[in-house]
């Protein structure tokens, strides 16, 4: 399934970042890494919206910020004047060690502008200070707070989607069976998974392929799971890895997107063959060029501007 070469336009933003000589994450401190997860994925407020909010709700385990994005054209929050817009409720990556509000403000603009859909940004608290099922909770407590104030929000409760990247797309599956087995949260209308992580074997063609990289190696992943696992007993929980759950079908019809250079490419490949097989429809996005995170740099990867685009089309036919 991996192509044989790395897309030149991706290559040559690879290039420019490994010259900065940035270490592994799996070789720095928690708070080294985030340092320089903020130092790279932090940019300039692009492309433009109507309005961007920061705002936060009582969580299960106190405040949880979020950051709601308003593209053009939408109803401005408390206005009932017209039709209220769909809504994606976003869980960014990071390996639920890293991330912030700022760190995933472009992929959330781009998503608002191109799905013309009110996103909110997820600030869920991190691991190894808050390990699973910490995060899940919140995830999850986001979906049912945007559908419990759709209305001064602007949106329709009916028309609230769950999206994620990396282990934000594992969240975004886990909030998605948590509405299916509870009940205790509206269920989304729709799930969109950019290079989720769904699985926990290192052994996987794909981890092996791409065990060195590139943007993620499999000593992250483990790192990853080292911070956000309290014990091994957690990895048995579909909750916490998705392609544990007994059955994946009758949930929210779904978006796929996995890269071929991406050591997470075979879980992701699993999850939208496991959706279909057990009656979940869904809409898998394979790029063989590509490699983890590549949606992030859409402004500068021809393939990468077309997937979010995709991506973006998919939200707006199902939400």
């Amino acid at each position: 399934m991996r192509a044989a070469e790395l897309d030149p336009d991706l290559a040559a933003a690879i290039a420019e970042i490994e010259s900065l000589g940035p270490p592994a994450w799996s070789d720095l401190s928690v708070e080294a890494a985030r340092d320089l997860e903020d130092d790279l994925f932090s940019g300039p407020p692009e492309p433009p919206v109507a309005e961007v909010r920061d705002l936060a709700f009582d969580g299960p385990h106190g405040e949880v910020p979020v950051r709601v994005y308003r593209p053009e054209g939408t109803v401005a929050e408390g206005d009932a004047r017209d039709s209220p817009a769909r809504a994606l409720v976003h869980c960014h990556g990071g390996g639920w060690t890293l991330g912030t509000l700022d760190s995933v403000d472009g992929i959330c603009r781009e998503l608002a502008t191109r799905a013309d859909a009110v996103v909110v940004s997820v600030d869920y608290r991190l691991a190894p200070e808050h390990p699973f099922p910490v995060a899940v909770d919140e995830a999850a407590a986001a979906v049912a707070w945007v559908a419990e104030t759709a209305d001064s929000l602007g949106v329709d409760s009916d028309r609230i989607g769950v999206s994620g990247t990396s282990a934000g797309g594992a969240l975004a599956v886990a909030a998605s069976l948590r509405a299916r087995e509870f009940g205790d949260l509206p269920e989304p209308a729709g799930q969109f998974l950019l290079y989720p992580i769904a699985g926990y074997d290192f052994e996987t063609d794909s981890y092996r392929e791409n065990a060195d990289g590139p943007l993620l190696t499999r000593a992250d992943m483990k790192w990853f799971y080292d911070q956000y696992l309290r014990s091994p007993v957690d990895a048995v929980n579909p909750y916490a890895v998705p392609l544990r759950a007994p059955d994946l079908g009758d949930l929210p019809p779904a978006t796929v997107v996995t890269a071929g250079f991406d050591p997470l490419r075979d879980d992701g490949v699993a999850l939208a063959e496991r959706f279909e097989r057990e009656g979940t429809p869904v809409e898998h996005r394979h790029y063989p060029a590509m490699a983890h995170g590549f949606c992030s740099l859409a402004d500068r990867v021809d393939v990468a501007e077309a997937a979010l685009s995709a991506v973006a089309a998919d939200v707006r036919e199902r939400l």
